[in-house]
């Protein structure tokens, strides 16, 4: 399953808008169910595709939209998101525009956005394109089945299903080169150099606001980042998988300073353009499993 598995050499973000009635979308849905292997494919459906197919799923709303903090975190829904995962750009270009045919004319291709892996550091992470080392902290084995999925007491169709939080991150790439080495560090919480948490960073420090066993309950989530690039523009597709927002909503928060008026340092040399939310749905004999959905 994709979700569980280290990001892949190469990737390929679809999001998606509606553009036709709810009966053609139920059409779209089902045709492409068997493109979606949770390998290859991973799949998330918007609040609004729930909402046109007139189903009601527990714990999936909208991105949500953060009052009264000094930095911009925007809120852009989406209909459909899907992330392609593979070893070949080419291969997804391909089975992108499949997917897009497929859904056509129900859903609307919006963006296309690419990722890939960068160097990997020595814990075997992904580096982010400003060097550091991206998911250090992920949860592992169980722990990441315990963090991402939704848990086999659910209902039927929402066994193994993950909600999975999706931000375009871009970078100042010049603003992060201006800062010395330290600060760099002081910035994310890490040095660089060999990945080792610092215990004298600054609250401000990324690694600090977002860690995951400091909030009250733990907030573990899956993070599958990726680095993207167009044109002269880069930085990180954020992408976070769990059993539900909460973890995610509540790093956001803090990261943000609404908790305590602290606000992430990264915010110095990087800012989120987008911002949705999905739910995925599990897999079923190596489909999409749309049973919640009625389909």
């Amino acid at each position: 399953m994709g979700i569980l598995e280290p990001v892949p050499r190469v990737a390929r973000y679809l999001s998606f808008s509606l553009a036709q009635p709810p009966g053609v979308l139920a059409a779209a849905l089902a045709r492409l169910a068997p493109l979606v292997d949770g390998r290859s494919v991973v799949v998330g459906l918007g609040p609004v595709t729930l909402s046109a197919l007139g189903v009601t799923l527990r714990g999936l709303h909208e991105f949500p939209v953060l009052s009264g903090t000094p930095v911009a975190i925007p809120a852009t829904p989406a209909a459909l998101w899907c992330w392609l995962r593979g070893d070949d750009a080419g291969d997804l270009v391909q089975l992108g525009r499949r997917i897009a045919q497929t859904l056509a004319p129900a859903l609307q291709l919006d963006q296309v956005v690419d990722g890939f892996l960068h160097a990997r550091g020595a814990s075997g992470h992904g580096r982010d394109l400003t060097g550091y080392e991206d998911g250090t902290e992920n949860p592992q084995d169980d722990a990441a089945l315990a963090a991402a999925l939704v848990q086999a007491d659910a209902p039927v169709g929402l066994q193994g299903s993950s909600f999975v939080a999706v931000q375009q991150w871009q970078h100042d790439f010049a603003a992060f080169e201006a800062m010395s080495a330290q600060a760099q560090d002081h910035m994310v919480g890490r040095r660089r150099s060999d990945n080792e948490e610092l215990d004298d960073a600054p609250a401000s420090a990324h690694v600090k606001r977002t860690a995951q066993e400091s909030f009250e309950p733990e907030a573990f989530a899956l993070r599958r980042s990726m680095p993207w690039t167009a044109g002269a523009a880069a930085g990180l597709m954020f992408v976070a998988f769990g059993h539900s927002f909460a973890a995610f909503e509540a790093q956001l928060r803090r990261m943000a300073g609404l908790d305590d008026g602290v606000v992430d340092a990264l915010f110095q040399v990087s800012r989120p353009l987008t911002g949705a939310y999905f739910w995925c749905p599990p897999l079923r004999e190596g489909r999409l499993d749309l049973r919640a959905l009625g389909l």
